[in-house]
């Protein structure tokens, strides 16, 4: 008993020895620190400059074993996937992309940080150190600056998605080197310059997306070299150019072709058409034009989608479009009747087909193919069982019934006008007889309280849920700015669409929210902030959602941080800053004259002007919109948008809701584009009543070297470009003149940004045959009428006599009438101020012989 209990110890223990010599490579493999002491501190350092917290990474584990997202072989990190972890309270202060630990892991195979914030540049080591480096993601990171060339030494490189950030530059031709990759994603950038032909050199690639980006140029025939291409998606750029049929000829196995929202033009080649396996081809908002192909495919594939909408294709549908389960075919110039072998699912809107609602009109088909030198056939527009060629043989028959029918149309067209003739004489009437009374407007009763008006918003409605699960909950990392109606938060749909989203807390706010959701619903307007939808089903947070602009606002783009070194800033050039005044004052002027009544915007300063990724202007800051007031009835939107002014505005005894106002703010936004001082458009003038005092005198319609004094230093220009700038100067010195009444309006600023040598070089060169012009007879003159008259409210004294008591006359002078109406008249300082004015514009030989009567 006592020998085979011996002999089960002995038996054991050899068991438990030959354990140990079997698994012991396997522990060394998952867990043995000794082996990869550098790696292991390398994480350290990047789980400290990236603030990860101790739930993701614990310290007190070893990194192969216990943190998550990390991949070990033979006790080597090889994978590291931090993709949508949250950084602690202190790394969300200040973060940045510190990656630099990971030059010291060597054999790391994929780095994916997709979703986690890392604002900075891809540093060009990257290609240096992590030569075995297969996976690189970092989607949606927040990264700018420019692709590192480097990335072209990553031989063994399968997949690169530098996605959603905000990269700019060009495509570095050397990432066309990488035969290995597969994936390559640099969408939803603002990348620019074309597409490199060396990309062509992809054998490997499978997919392929350079959309939403800034990119030019036409589609380079090498390109054709990537034969193993399953997707190609190109839209939202400026390409342009035709599609060559070559290049198609070779991409057997596409299966996706995006090109939606380009410049494109041409036929369709006949090598897409032909491919077996195409699922998708979207080429709509082009300039694609001709004729569909008219033969049948031998393919049936009945999930194939095809849209050419928005285009000028005309003809007739043919039987191609059989392969097609879903087709968008509006917005072309198709004719003849629609072929029963067509899907259900087509959208025919906006051709020239027959018997088909919502058609284009029989005229603008007509001169459509009167262009082309073709006869647009006779079809109906409006009822299917007219047919134009019926009538053409029965207009001898309906002669005399036509004849009445216009005798009768006449007599009521005449009794119309009339009518309407009367009704303005008695509106106009009633209304002389209400203003002799002091009456302005509709007498309400004191506590009559009138009803929130009923929204006719067509606006999608989102889910509280979705905005915040888009916004990451709507944390501080997501936070673009505090605004003074609410805050705003970047935002990425589900879709993959990138968004702002203002939160509005009632219970700090005012209703703001619903004059920009009125306001919203009635115009639009492409210099008016792309709106996408609202979120009002929280009783004291209400949620507006708009399309992201990569570039935000003016007054955080004019100098732009391009590296972790705060002194490295990029300042906008001269071209960008008047294309943004130019934008700027065309979403004033719809404000103010294409709408009735005008509207007046009250907050137009840099934070105000927003800027897409090509720097088009887009106008925001809507809740403080109201209509003019000086009506004497107003209208329903225009008491809607009429809010009470701000204790501010009330104790200066300011009137902010007239365009003139706007114009004002406007001429300092155009200083601040000019001079490159920042805040100048959101300060008040008494803050800044020293700085103006010191800037106006420079700017002198005779004199452009002046200009030169107050020119933002970090611009480079030439003598024509400096001829721009002293012109834009001199129309923001017009804006400024401290009586509303002589200030221009948005229509003749406009014309005057679109030609500003003109302002400058008519005005200051041509004073002769100015004089012999009346005042009205050209945009310059008008727009130039109140210098004339007294422009001398916003000139200073010659150099000469600036003294410290002339300095402060016109402190005060232009701070009692700056932003508000003149309320003195300024009697006393009229000939002084005329004598002036000569000095910078003479006077039109008319309007002096009027003063002169006026003075006798």
């Amino acid at each position: 008993m006592v020998y085979d209990k011996q002999h089960m110890i002995h038996f054991a223990f050899l068991l438990f020895l030959m354990f140990l010599l079997f698994f012991e490579p396997t522990f060394q493999q998952q867990d043995s620190p000794s082996s990869s002491r550098a790696e292991r501190a390398a994480l350290l350092e990047l789980r400290s400059s990236l603030g990860l917290r101790t739930k993701e990474w614990p310290i007190k584990l070893h990194p192969c074993i216990g943190w998550k997202g990390i991949k070990c072989i033979n006790g080597s990190v090889t994978d590291i996937n931090i993709a949508g972890f949250r950084r602690t309270s202190i790394g969300r202060k200040n973060p940045q992309f510190a990656v630099e630990s990971l030059a010291n892991l060597t054999l790391l195979q994929s780095f994916n940080a997709s979703n986690f914030i890392l604002p900075g540049v891809i540093p060009e080591w990257f290609g240096h150190h992590l030569s075995l480096l297969q996976v690189l993601d970092l989607r949606s990171c927040s990264i700018f600056g420019s692709i590192p060339s480097s990335l072209a030494s990553l031989r063994h490189l399968s997949r690169l998605d530098l996605s959603s950030n905000y990269l700019s530059g060009s495509i570095p031709p050397g990432v066309g080197s990488l035969l290995k990759l597969r994936y390559l994603n640099l969408s939803k950038n603002m990348l620019s310059s074309s597409i490199p032909a060396q990309l062509g050199g992809l054998v490997s690639l499978l997919d392929l997306d350079l959309s939403v980006n800034s990119l030019s140029g036409t589609l380079p025939l090498e390109l054709r070299g990537l034969t193993s291409l399953r997707s190609m998606v190109l839209r939202s750029n400026s390409l342009d150019g035709s599609l060559s049929d070559g290049l198609f000829r070779t991409l057997t196995r596409l299966q996706s072709l995006d090109l939606k929202d380009n410049n494109f033009t041409g036929l369709i080649p006949d090598g897409l058409w032909s491919m077996s396996g195409l699922q998708l081809l979207d080429v709509s908002r082009n300039s694609f034009t001709g004729l569909l192909p008219n033969y049948s495919s031998s393919f049936n594939i009945t999930d194939a989608v095809l849209s050419v909408s928005q285009n000028a294709f005309y003809g007739s549908l043919t039987i191609i479009l059989r392969r097609f389960s879903v087709i968008d075919l509006s917005g072309n110039y198709f004719e003849g009747n629609v072929p029963d072998y067509l899907p259900t699912h087509v959208s025919f809107v906006s051709n020239c087909l027959q018997n088909v609602s919502r058609q284009r009109t029989l005229a603008v088909c007509t001169s459509f193919y009167s262009a082309r030198g073709l006869i647009f056939g006779t079809f109906g527009f409006l009822e299917p069982t007219e047919h134009p060629i019926a009538e053409v043989s029965s207009k001898k028959s309906n002669r005399n019934g036509v004849i009445l029918g216009s005798v009768i149309g006449g007599s009521v067209v005449i009794f119309l006008i009339v009518l309407l003739i009367l009704i303005f004489l008695w509106r106009r009437k009633r209304r002389t007889t209400n203003r002799r009374r002091g009456v302005v407007g509709p007498v309400l009763p004191s506590e009559a309280v009138e009803p929130t008006p009923r929204l006719l918003i067509d606006y999608p409605t989102f889910k509280y849920d979705e905005l915040v699960q888009a916004s990451n909950g709507f944390s501080d990392l997501n936070l673009v700015k505090h605004g003074h109606s609410g805050d705003f938060f970047y935002g990425v749909l589900q879709n993959g669409i990138r968004v702002v989203i203002k939160r509005v807390d009632l219970r700090r706010a005012n209703d703001g929210y619903l004059v920009e959701l009125e306001l919203l619903s009635k115009v639009s307007n492409v210099r008016l902030v792309p709106f996408i939808g609202q979120c009002l089903e929280n009783e004291n947070e209400k949620f507006l959602v708009y399309k992201f602009l990569p570039n935000g606002d003016l007054s955080a783009s004019l100098f732009k941080k391009v590296m972790s070194d705060e002194e490295c800033l990029q300042s906008l050039d001269w071209i960008t800053r008047l294309k943004i005044a130019l934008g700027a004052a065309e979403g004033l002027c719809f404000l103010h004259h294409d709408c009735t009544p005008p509207l007046v915007h009250r907050d137009v300063q840099a934070s105000s002007i927003l800027l897409d990724d090509k720097f088009e202007v887009r106008l925001g800051s809507l809740s403080h919109v109201c209509g003019q007031q000086g009506e004497a009835q107003p209208s329903r939107s225009s008491k809607l948008l009429r809010l009470p002014q701000s204790s501010e505005e009330a104790s200066l005894g300011l009137q902010t809701a007239v365009c003139t106002y706007d114009v004002y703010c406007f001429g300092k936004v155009l200083l601040e584009l000019v001079t490159g001082k920042l805040g100048v458009s959101a300060v008040p003038d008494a803050e800044i009543n020293e700085w103006l005092d010191q800037t106006l005198p420079c700017i002198n319609i005779n004199n452009k070297e002046l200009v030169t004094k107050i020119l933002d230093p970090s611009l480079i220009v030439d003598d024509d470009l400096l001829e721009e700038a002293w012109a834009v100067a001199v129309v923001a010195k017009s804006c400024l003149n401290p009586k509303p009444s002589r200030r221009p309006v948005m229509k003749y600023i406009l014309k005057a940004l679109e030609n500003p040598l003109k302002v400058v070089r008519e005005e200051n060169s041509s004073s002769r045959q100015f004089r012999s012009t009346s005042i009205g007879s050209s945009w310059n003159a008008s727009l130039f009428g109140s210098w004339h008259q007294s422009l001398s409210d916003v000139t200073m004294l010659p150099s000469a006599s600036l003294t410290k008591a002339g300095g402060s006359s016109f402190k005060r002078s232009r701070t009692m009438g700056s932003q508000g109406s003149d309320r003195n008249g300024g009697s006393e300082r009229s000939s002084s101020r005329r004598r002036h004015s000569k000095e910078i514009f003479p006077e039109p030989a008319e309007v002096q012989g009027i003063e002169r009567l006026e003075n006798k």
